[in-house]
């Protein structure tokens, strides 16, 4: 693989509250993998911004990221990003925090869903209806995707990593393709990236976040930009199922890969 083709758009540092490294070590390791760029994206969790202090956090982040800019200029791109988990719970809050930094780049996530008093993480599937609930959840990434604030809609099948890893539970999409295709045709009517997110192939789901018959849709449908990240949370997996992902990109028929710089979308060829 080419060091220049290889960019991993997920990372996260010791500034999220799950993450273990810095973002100076994490580029010291990006560059040991053969990558050519990281975006260090750390977790700004709205709805809990002022209870789990995430204004000191995304400064740091920032900060932090800037100083490893300035060390691996020349040798290795290094974009200052965040992941805003639940923007559309207070919107101002969000506008105020993506414009307030210069970001190359933002990720849109929902890690709590509306009804929900916990982490997706920590729901117990075995007890929903988990086509409903993916109905839903597939709405309220739909609103999310009008959300001006953000670039990348990440990891849209997050709630698979219980369902179909630690449940066991065998999900059929075609179930819910109208909710797919609503999702889908917002992210391209509104200009976002789709993410194809890595880390479910070393979790046990073992497949990417979305499935390739979602990116693939995703294709059929219109949708022209995608990125590829590991969502790692140290710095030994930054990079992982990179190569992996952009496989499974050219399979569905993108040849170009998407990153951003200032927030604005750039795009290489995806010559993997």
């Amino acid at each position: 693989m080419e060091k220049e083709r290889k960019i991993d758009m997920h990372v996260h540092s010791d500034n999220s509250p799950d993450g273990t490294h810095s973002p100076m070590f994490i580029c010291e390791q990006a560059v040991k993998n053969n990558l050519r760029a990281v975006a260090i994206t750390d977790h700004c969790e709205i709805d809990s911004y002022k209870s789990q202090r995430y204004d000191s956090a995304i400064f740091h982040s920032f900060f932090e990221t800037n100083k490893a800019k300035v060390a691996f200029q020349g040798q290795f791109l290094v974009l200052a990003g965040i992941e805003i988990g639940q923007p559309l719970y207070d919107v101002g809050l969000t506008e105020n925090i993506v414009t307030s930094r210069r970001y190359d780049i933002v990720l849109g996530s929902i890690h709590r869903p509306e009804g929900f008093d916990c982490d997706i993480k920590e729901i117990d599937y075995s007890r929903l209806d988990v086509y409903e609930f993916m109905r839903s959840y597939f709405f309220q990434l739909e609103e999310l995707a009008r959300c001006p604030f953000i670039d990348i809609m990440s990891h849209i099948t997050c709630p698979m990593r219980r369902i179909q890893g630690k449940y066991k539970i065998d999900f059929d999409y075609s179930k819910i393709s109208d909710a797919t295709d609503r999702l889908l045709l917002a992210i391209i009517e509104n200009r976002k990236t789709l993410e194809i997110n890595t880390s479910g192939l070393r979790q046990d789901m073992k497949r990417t976040m979305p499935d390739t018959e979602i990116i693939k849709r995703y294709k059929e449908l219109g949708g022209e930009y995608i990125t590829v990240g590991s969502d790692s949370h140290n710095a030994y997996d930054v990079g992982c199922g990179i190569t992996e992902g952009m496989l499974i990109a050219k399979k569905c028929g993108f040849d170009k890969l998407s990153f951003y710089v200032n927030r604005q979308i750039l795009q290489i060829d995806n010559n993997v």
